[in-house]
């Protein structure tokens, strides 16, 4: 059985533990060189020799090594980083219209936006000596060898909006206006500004835009490129639903003439988006498997079903389920908290919030678009920020809160963190391996990524003992399935306990999926915000979606929300019944 070997180098401690996985080896003991150790002090260990016994993940006191064991061969991989390191088996291939990745974090999709744009050379696993480009086409599939070769030949051109936006500061300086017009190969920029809200920021310098302005610029130059295909990784990041909205409809106005791949954990947008998909699985950080081509109904629900009909095979061990009904049950509990009316003002910026109440055991969603109060109302409630309006807010609750922006604290363990709080230790338990955070417990914070940073961020919070529970925007950074897993653990939490929460996020499917009632915020970003207060999560949506000028139907396989195409027969037929959030004519719903 052919098996893969990975060591997490970032946690292995090399000679300090004296090479337990080397002296516990079976392989070793007999002679072979199963597990060897190289110049740098890290060992190694062979796939070829590995019987996948299990003893060296089990022993190791880092807790560094994986060994998985392939029910198949899936030939070569396209590319390899690296001895006992992450490979990518298979490519996706671009099609006419929008092709849509799917898949875990960690599992290769960007790797794949890489190879597709040229930015890395498949080696084919052979990462000591890697072949040369030529070699390497050669020896891959044929459709997939015929489509690099069109991009070695220059017959095609690539236009890219990559994953980290963050580094588009320090590759260019300069104002806004001055990199567009640059990459403005299309003549497209004057239909760019409004259509990515982007008219404020043309003249302020790249380095002193917000996360949202700077994703919404990165989306903008790719679109104004004049190139055959387009890639776009994670669009949505910092986006509130109107501006993810804009760009899905520019993304889609794209491909009506060339060619798009997306990658995105927004399963809504993904979905509305996208015209086919792939679907990547395997084991993050390990290795990652690329599906073949499927549409996007069939290819967003075999995912959640952890079963690919076409290829018969099967990678998860549980479906991905969502709730039948269309509204969550609207907690009638005993009132656990009254604040009054809140305002605040913020240099410019005036806010104010109707006087609401909170239910034990409910949670309420938090909507509306950037820079119009949200984090604000939020920091209100914990106390971070004070109450303009003269009342003062109820104290006697416990208030656990985690913040938009999670800052990491220097030389500070993932471990050391959770031990300076009192924990829940039964929640604590679920939650860590729920969002897969025991294997950063003796990762540094300052070393971890956006999205491992956001998870442990996430599991300090809900483990507290608390009362109410503040989260502001927990599902950034979160691939699909750890988006539903913390829908899942917030909803038992909170019911399970009589405990409240009220969430702030752009994700209408998991907000759909968490919330029991909705609260709905308008006015004019960095102007002036309004916060209603809470209702009834029915009228809440449908007002919203309202705005947003869009309709949600429920998948009849898998129960998720979708977004009806524009002016198609539902769409029109629920507008007009102005039932936006869901329609059954049928039903008393």
């Amino acid at each position: 059985m052919p098996r893969i070997a990975i060591i997490d180098r970032d946690k292995c401690y090399k000679q300090k533990c004296g090479y337990v996985c080397q002296k516990v080896c079976p392989g070793v003991q007999m002679g072979d060189d199963t597990v060897t150790v190289d110049d740098e002090g890290f060992p190694i260990i062979s796939e070829v020799l590995c019987t996948g016994c299990g003893i060296c993940p089990k022993k190791c006191p880092a807790d560094c090594i994986t060994i998985i064991n392939l029910m198949a061969e899936n030939g070569k991989p396209i590319h390899q980083y690296g001895v006992n390191s992450f490979r990518l088996y298979g490519l996706p291939l671009p099609q006419k219209g929008v092709s849509g990745l799917i898949g875990k974090n960690g599992i290769g999709k960007s790797t794949a936006l890489k190879i597709l744009s040229m930015g890395v050379e498949p080696n084919m696993g052979d990462y000591a000596h890697p072949p040369s480009m030529m070699d390497a086409i050669k020896a891959m599939p044929r459709e997939i060898g015929m489509h690099l070769q069109t991009l070695v030949d220059k017959n095609v051109k690539v236009s890219l909006k990559p994953q980290n936006v963050d580094k588009i500061p320090s590759a260019f300086r300069g104002k806004v206006r001055a990199l567009l017009q640059k990459v403005d190969e299309r003549h497209a920029l004057e239909q760019a500004i409004p259509l990515f809200d982007l008219a404020d920021v043309m003249e302020k310098n790249l380095n002193q835009i917000s996360g949202g302005e700077l994703q919404r610029v990165a989306i903008a130059a790719a679109w104004c490129k004049d190139a055959d295909l387009y890639y776009f990784d994670e669009p949505a990041s910092y986006l509130d639903i109107e501006q993810r909205l804009r760009c899905a409809r520019a993304i889609k106005q794209l491909a009506e003439t060339k060619s798009v791949i997306v990658v995105e954990h927004d399963l809504a947008l993904f979905d509305y988006v996208s015209d086919y998909v792939y679907v990547f699985y395997g084991q993050e950080n390990a290795y990652g498997v690329v599906s073949g081509v499927k549409n996007t109904r069939a290819g967003i629900n075999q995912y959640l079903g952890g079963f690919l009909r076409e290829e018969n095979i099967r990678f998860r061990d549980h479906e991905i389920k969502f709730a039948r009904t269309s509204i969550a049950s609207e907690r009638k509990g005993k009132i656990k908290l009254r604040y009054p009316k809140l305002s605040k003002k913020w240099g410019a910026f005036s806010f104010e919030a109707e006087a609401g109440e909170l239910h034990e055991g409910e949670v309420v969603g938090i909507l509306g678009r950037n820079a119009i109060g949200k984090s604000l109302f939020v920091k209100l409630l914990a106390g971070v920020e004070k109450n303009e309006s003269g009342e003062e807010l109820e104290q006697s609750l416990k208030v656990s809160y985690k913040p938009q922006y999670v800052k990491a604290l220097p030389g500070v363990t993932v471990a050391a963190l959770f031990a300076q709080h009192k924990l829940d230790p039964a929640f604590f338990e679920e939650a860590h391996r729920k969002l897969n955070v025991a294997s950063l417990l003796d990762k540094e914070l300052d070393w971890l990524s956006g999205g491992e940073l956001q998870r442990v961020a996430i599991v300090l919070a809900l483990s507290q003992e608390a009362e109410i529970y503040l989260l502001d925007e927990p599902s950034a950074f979160l691939d699909v399935e750890q988006r539903l897993h913390l829908a899942d653990l917030l909803q038992r939490l909170v019911q399970n306990s009589g405990r409240m929460a009220m969430v702030v996020d752009h994700d209408l499917v998991f907000l759909d999926a968490i919330s029991s009632r909705v609260m709905v915020f308008t006015g004019t970003p960095t102007v002036q915000g309004h916060a209603s207060a809470p209702a009834n999560k029915r009228n809440g949506l449908n007002a919203f979606l309202h705005q947003m000028d869009i309709t949600l139907r429920r998948d009849p396989e898998s129960g998720r929300p979708r977004i009806n195409k524009p002016d198609s027969a539902l769409d029109r037929e629920q507008k007009q019944a102005g039932e936006y959030y869901y329609y059954d004519p049928k039903s008393d719903e």
